[in-house]
């Protein structure tokens, strides 16, 4: 993967297609930009795609500070200058979504559109703090093989983790997940349920936005988005029937539909190259 120093940080990246506009993917906690591997597939034929790795995640640095979600806004800010990806249609998945509203607040420059999947505007809930950060203890110091069983129910739908046509799909991001580096991983997790929340700020996106959840969500139940939908003008909601907090990866189909639906009607002629 190539790789691009942005606010102290070596963060990886991949660039897919070619067209007038560009869409910038953030991927959610522990994971990478790889959780968008359907969505780049299917829209690089008619737009640059960029997906990138937040630090400590994926094949980016682990620094040894940076986790926080100012920080991390900065570090996306930065890289889309730097690949001259401004103004960009902004594609947020959770800890990608906390980003993606606190870009689109404080950055209105960098997007063109902004499509929020399965997050929150709120700070993580106080009864998940305590589990989250038990888990993480034992990730950092034990390995992630031992909090797997408990993280897969969190990061997809039912739907998903019982079909057994499924199977190998869920070892592979099971596989996935594991293979993070323990101490870029306990940071980053840290970096999310300390989080401040921006629900009292996002009225002010002014940027078009597509709001996408799943209905078998539990860690950003769809009440959270709701929420967002609304908060912030001019937006829309939609929410995917059997899916959980990854629908990128369990109804790629759905969400494939939707984001081209979207894009299409809030694409500019404009080349930004």
């Amino acid at each position: 993967m190539p790789e691009i120093r942005v606010n102290g940080a070596t963060i990886s990246y991949e660039e897919h297609g070619t067209g007038p506009e560009t869409i910038v993917f953030a991927h959610g906690l522990l994971w990478s930009g790889r959780m968008f591997d359907h969505q780049v597939n299917a829209l690089k034929d008619r737009y640059r795609c960029i997906t990138f790795d937040f630090r400590g995640q994926g094949q980016s640095e682990v620094t040894d500070s940076g986790y926080d979600m100012d920080t991390l806004t900065n570090d996306a800010a930065a890289l889309i200058e730097a690949l001259h990806a401004a103004p960009c249609h902004f594609v947020g998945l959770s800890m990608g979504g906390f980003v993606g509203m606190r870009l689109a607040i404080r950055r209105p420059d960098l997007i063109r559109s902004l499509i929020l999947l399965e997050t929150s505007a709120d700070p993580e809930p106080r009864e998940n703090v305590g589990r989250y950060r038990l888990l993480n203890f034992i990730a950092r110091w034990l390995g992630l093989r031992l909090v797997a069983d408990q993280v897969m129910p969190i990061m997809f739908g039912k739907t998903f983790l019982t079909d057994p046509n499924r199977a190998q799909e869920r070892a592979m991001w099971r596989k996935r997940m594991t293979a993070n580096h323990r101490i870029g991983i306990s940071r980053a997790v840290r970096g999310v349920i300390e989080r401040q929340g921006v629900y009292e700020q996002i009225d002010r996106i002014t940027a078009p936005t597509l709001i996408i959840v799943g209905d078998q969500d539990v860690a950003t139940p769809p009440d959270k988005a709701r929420r967002i939908f609304e908060r912030i003008p001019h937006s829309s909601l939609i929410v995917i029937p059997g899916a959980g907090h990854t629908s990128t990866v369990e109804a790629p189909e759905t969400v494939n539909t939707l984001l081209r639906r979207f894009l299409d009607a809030h694409a500019d002629n404009g080349s930004q190259r």
